[in-house]
């Protein structure tokens, strides 16, 4: 037990550092560069290394338990800030997810929906307006048609965000092709699941927290930035690269999400009764639908 309590401590400190501290102390050096150099003297090297060599100075003439002292403080006020960047890391998520208040995201679920219902029915005259046998230049047509589509929306937006219908395709397709609702089938699901496809979907969970992580940074960098304005850029920056890396992430994780209830739709049907646990093939919607009966259990 010993040996293991070790590990884990070299891990939480290792994730300590990547999480909090590191970033927080970044954060920390940015706001000094602010207070010292402000907007009108941004990038003022000559002014910098004045500063720096003050700071250095002063801090050379402490007694050491002065400057240990300040050494902790210091990691300590980074902790702090991570902590709270943590924090608003679950706003940027339910941000980033679409999850609104229904007055504020029904206007743009509307639109949305619209314009992937436009692009449906283009892909469908371009189909109907072919004729047979289709040339290759139609097929083409067709498929960038559909990719448009698909890229839009897996399925028919419900969410007033690209990352939210991503997450709603999922549940929209689970529902309407195999009957399935994940709100009460998916911790079932999970049980069932081999442990290579739940790593599989840990580390794609993963990757998303990270990139959520990572964006929510943007936030007191860009407070930063009205005492100085590179802090602003550092903040943009830092929120394109989180939302890009969340936008891959989801995609991974999403498409893996839906490949488990492909694969193992039907085994947890089979666990619940519903079905033969020696059939095969895909969940039929009927199917789906009395499992689904079992887990609501009439909620």
């Amino acid at each position: 037990m010993g040996g293991f309590f070790q590990e884990l401590a070299k891990v939480l400190a290792q994730r300590w550092v990547s999480l909090l501290a590191l970033p927080g102390a970044f954060f920390i050096a940015a706001a000094w560069l602010a207070v010292s150099l402000g907007h009108s003297r941004a990038w003022d090297h000559a002014l910098l290394v004045q500063r720096v060599n003050a700071a250095t100075t002063t801090l050379t003439k402490l007694p050491v338990g002065l400057q240990v002292l300040g050494v902790v403080a210091l990691l300590a006020a980074a902790a702090g800030v991570g902590l709270v960047v943590q924090a608003l890391a679950g706003v940027t998520r339910r941000l980033w997810l679409g999850q609104w208040p229904h007055w504020l995201a029904a206007p743009l679920v509307r639109r949305r929906r619209a314009r992937w219902h436009r692009l449906v029915a283009k892909r469908r005259r371009l189909e109907e307006d072919s004729p047979e046998p289709r040339a290759q230049v139609d097929h083409d047509r067709i498929d960038a048609a559909a990719d448009r589509v698909n890229r839009m929306a897996m399925a028919e937006p419900g969410r007033p965000t690209w990352m939210g219908d991503r997450v709603h395709a999922v549940e929209s397709v689970a529902l309407h092709r195999g009957g399935l609702d994940l709100a009460f089938g998916w911790p079932r699901l999970w049980l069932l699941l081999p442990e290579t496809t739940r790593t599989e979907l840990g580390n794609a969970h993963a990757a998303f927290a990270a990139a959520v992580a990572t964006g929510t940074w943007a936030v007191p960098y860009l407070l930063l930035g009205t005492s100085w304005w590179p802090a602003a850029l550092m903040g943009v920056a830092t929120g394109v690269t989180g939302w890009a890396r969340a936008r891959s992430a989801i995609t991974d994780l999403s498409s893996l999400a839906e490949a488990a209830v492909d694969l193992h739709g039907r085994e947890l049907a089979a666990a619940l009764g519903v079905v033969d646990p020696e059939g095969s093939g895909p969940l039929t919607v009927a199917e789906g639908e009395r499992a689904t009966n079992l887990m609501r259990k009439g909620r």
